[in-house]
Parts: structure tokens; C-alpha cells; sequence
């Protein structure tokens, strides 16, 4: 017995060091947390860098609109991008103390008193191309009616931001002017548009309540790393697989360990190299949610609460996921003759996967139904669907005791059934077998 555990944990450790000392490993271990990080810092650098503001020109042959479309962009100027639709008592200089950047114009003067539409333009244009302003907006004489057309010409047309403020702010003085004919004021308006102040509460089975909503994306996000997961190194076992087999080195293994002991030391190795990089992704995320942390609760971000036995059953569902899928890739890799046909037959598991992922949200809907409890114990979708549970509501503790024996059965089954398709298939080349010869492997193994 001794000497077994001492071939398997060769195997464990020749699998591991094979996989971690990549560079293929390491750059997608560090560089994918990396990039996460930048993306994370990028919005904030970009939005701390100060821009020239925009010398713009508001053209009213009308006379009607100007002063109420000056009014609505010097709020964005002292109030900034996002609050633009919100009243402020703050004084003039604590208001420009506080401007945001992307928001920042300054109004230049024109007189458009007995001058024609193409006149206008031709000015207008002749002083951006002079670098007297940066962009100009004419205002339509039929500026309340819903064909008006408003066109705003700029040298900076690509400023998505500031094109943003100016269509807000249009809108809001074009709105201000409509309801001037009505008996109805804009803050009378914006009171009666405003949102109702609605929030889910989530009723326990024991009557308590938690904030709802936000456990959908945790378990969503659970989901959908348990299946890009295993379908990376799901393919990883099937590649190394074909690799000993088609390099013939299965050959002189099978000489100094038996099948089954290669197959699990290579699935353990596999698995531990799977939960370093895991272990790495994790606590990277970790850390980009504590430096997003204010932004996310002054956004109203609900932070769910994760108890450790949660945690403890997820690392559990994702072994055992692991182990599942990993066992059908080998048997996969060790039936097969290349790696063509091993792409081929691995639509299998994989379909498996994406079937499963997709009845996850209906777990996700409604983790407590008929239908969900059967998911959640069936092989194959049992280690997406029972997480989903466990965070939005967890089960009572005999469907998880069920779900793990069922899938602990499972795992020890596909197990025996791809050792002894592995034993023979390893050293079967040049012919890929058929259906009748697997199951003849199977018994006379």
C-alpha cells in the first residue's frame, strides 16, 4: 500500500512541476490578475486627467433657448457629468471647486442678429478652422418640434463624454422651453418622473431577511468559473494523455506503475495545478474588489454574505466537478489515435458543460423548484448547480447529502470505467476503436 501512495504522489509531483513551470501557466496565471488590476486603475487615471475644455458656441437665431442651454451646461460645468439633472445650493466657487473635467466648456459669444442660416455656418466654420472654437451648435427656429434636427459640428467629435453633456444639456433647455407653453414647471416635471425607491428583500426558510439581487451575479459568476474551469484543464488532461501515448511513453510507464495509478496520479497533479491557479485568480479578484470597494457601496453594491461551510461545499463541488469531467477527457485521450480526433470526441464533455451551465439559470430563478433540486444532484450538473444553491438559499442538508453521495458515486465510477479503457487504450495505435471494442475493454479488463 505503501509503495502505491509512493508511485501516485511521483506521479502527482512529475504532473504539478510539468504544468506550473510553463511559461504558458505562469503568463496566464499572473498576467490575466495583471490585466484585471490595469483594467481597474485605467477608468479611474483616464477620468483624474485633466482635459482643455471645449470653446463652444450656442447659435440662436431664435433668441428663445440659448440662456436656458448655457444655464444646464454651467451645471455640468460646476456639478459635473453625472449630475447634471440635480439641483445644487452650493455656492458658485464651491461648485467650480468641485467640476469634473470632462465636463468642462467655455461659452464663447455670437451674435447672430440679421444673419441667414448659411452665414452662421460659414462663420462659425471659418473660426474652427482658425482655432478661435472648438465646436458650435445651431438651433433650429422649429426647435420645439419632434423633427427638429440639432447638429452639433466639433473638432473633437470623438469626445463621447462631452458630446454626451451637450445632448443632455440640450435636452434639457429644449424641454424647459416646451413645458413653458404648459402649466407645468421642469422641477414640477422631474418630480413627477423620478423613480420609485424600490429594493428586493430575499425571505429565508427560517424568516429572515437579506438584500436580493445581488446573489444572482455571485452565483451566475460561481457558474460560469466552475465551467471555464474545467474546460481548460479538462483539455489540458487530454492533451497530455495523447501526448504519452502518441510519444509512446505510456509504454515504459506502464512498466513501473499500474494504469490506474498513473491515471489518478495524473488527474491529482492536473487538479492541484488547476486549484494554484484558481487559488491565484481568487485572491487577485479579492484584492480589486477591496481597492473598488467604496465605489461599489457608494454605487449601493450589496456585498453577499459567504459563510466558511460555503465556502468549504464549493471547493467540494468543484473537485468533484473536476474529477468528473478530467476522468472522461482521459478516457477521452486514451481511446483516441491524435489530437484531431481527441477535439472531435471532446464535444462530448463539453456539451455536457454547456448544457449544464445553461440549467443553471434556471437554478438560478428559482434554486428552491422541483426541477432545481434535480439538477443540483444529477452528475455532470451537480458541481454548477449546487454552489448556485447553496449561495442564493442553502438547501436542507439531506439534498446535499444526497448530491454528494450521488456524485461522489459518480466520480469513483467514471473513474474505475476510465482506468480500464485507459489500461488497454494506451497501448492501442494507429486504430481508433469502435463502440463494441471499448465495452470488451471494459470486462476483459
Amino acid at each position: 500500500m505503501r509503495t502505491v501512495s509512493k508511485k501516485i504522489f511521483v506521479v502527482i509531483k512529475h504532473e504539478y512541476r510539468k504544468i506550473v513551470l510553463k511559461w504558458s501557466f505562469l503568463i496566464g496565471t499572473f498576467l490575466l490578475p495583471l490585466m484585471g488590476i490595469l483594467l481597474s486603475l485605467i477608468p479611474v487615471l483616464v477620468f483624474s486627467i485633466k482635459v482643455e475644455p471645449m470653446r463652444l458656441v450656442i447659435a440662436d437665431p431664435t433668441g428663445k433657448i440659448k440662456s436656458k442651454f448655457e444655464k444646464a451646461l454651467n451645471k455640468s460645468n460646476s456639478e459635473g457629468f453625472s449630475d447634471l439633472e440635480n439641483e445644487s445650493t452650493e455656492s458658485t466657487q464651491e461648485r467650480r471647486e468641485k467640476r469634473t473635467p470632462v465636463a468642462d466648456f467655455i461659452l464663447v459669444d455670437y451674435s447672430t442678429d440679421e444673419k441667414d442660416e448659411e452665414q452662421i455656418q460659414r462663420e462659425l466654420k471659418a473660426k474652427i478652422l482658425n482655432g478661435e472654437i472648438d465646436a458650435y451648435i445651431i438651433i433650429p427656429r422649429n426647435f420645439t418640434d419632434t423633427s427638429a434636427k440639432f447638429e452639433l459640428y466639433s473638432r473633437r467629435a470623438e469626445d463621447v463624454l462631452l458630446n454626451s453633456v451637450i445632448n443632455s444639456a440640450l435636452n434639457r433647455a429644449v424641454r424647459a422651453e416646451r413645458l413653458s407653453k404648459t402649466n407645468i414647471s421642469e422641477d414640477e416635471l422631474m418630480s413627477l418622473m423620478s423613480k420609485v425607491n424600490f429594493s428586493v428583500k430575499k425571505i429565508s426558510n427560517e424568516g429572515e431577511e437579506k438584500e436580493g439581487g445581488s446573489y444572482f451575479g455571485v452565483g451566475f459568476f460561481i457558474a460560469l468559473l466552475i465551467y471555464i474551469t474545467l474546460s481548460i484543464y479538462g483539455q489540458t488532461i487530454l492533451s497530455a494523455v495523447l501526448e504519452e501515448k502518441e510519444t509512446r511513453i505510456a509504454e515504459i510507464l506502464f512498466s513501473s506503475a499500474k494504469p490506474i495509478e498513473l491515471m489518478i496520479g495524473k488527474l491529482i497533479g492536473v487538479g492541484l495545478a488547476c486549484l494554484t491557479q484558481l487559488a491565484i485568480w481568487l485572491f487577485s479578484a479579492l484584492l480589486i474588489l477591496l481597492f473598488s470597494l467604496p465605489y461599489l457601496l457608494a454605487k449601493g453594491f450589496q456585498i453577499p454574505q459567504i459563510s466558511p461551510a460555503a465556502v468549504i461545499l464549493y471547493l467540494l463541488y468543484f473537485l468533484i466537478g473536476f474529477f468528473t469531467y478530467a476522468s472522461v477527457f482521459a478516457l477521452i485521450g486514451s481511446a483516441v489515435t491524435n489530437m484531431q480526433e481527441g477535439g472531435q470526441f471532446s464535444l462530448v464533455p463539453v456539451s455536457l458543460m454547456l448544457v449544464s451551465f445553461y440549467l443553471c439559470l434556471v437554478v438560478i430563478r428559482d434554486p428552491n423548484s422541483t426541477i432545481s433540486t434535480v439538477i443540483s444532484v444529477l452528475p455532470f450538473s451537480a458541481p454548477l448547480a449546487m454552489p448556485i444553491r447553496i449561495i442564493a438559499e442553502t438547501p436542507p442538508i439531506w439534498q446535499i447529502g444526497l448530491s454528494m453521495i450521488v456524485n461522489v458515486a459518480a466520480v469513483f465510477g467514471i473513474i474505475w470505467l476510465s482506468s480500464r479503457i485507459y489500461r488497454v487504450g494506451m497501448l492501442m495505435y494507429g486504430k481508433r476503436p469502435t463502440l463494441p471494442e471499448l465495452f470488451r475493454w471494459i470486462r476483459e479488463s
